[in-house]
């Protein structure tokens, strides 16, 4: 389990560290912002699910050694 939470925490860091190529543009565009600044707000979230998920990982993992 604790492999899968490193990299679930590595995806987005690894994602918009070494994805600039790919998000280095502006089209397509959504609701008139380019896709740069779109796509950096979309991955806030999904950091934000990701890391909810691995903390949730992490309790249930605690709660079994404690129990």
């Amino acid at each position: 389990m604790k492999v899968i939470n490193m990299i679930l925490l590595a995806i987005p860091f690894a994602f918009l560290i070494f994805g600039i190529t790919l998000y280095n543009r502006t089209n397509p565009k959504l609701g008139g912002f380019p896709f740069f600044y779109w796509f950096q707000m979309l991955w806030i979230f999904l950091t934000a699910i990701l890391t909810s998920i691995v903390y949730l990982n992490e309790r249930k993992e605690k709660n079994k050694t404690v129990s």
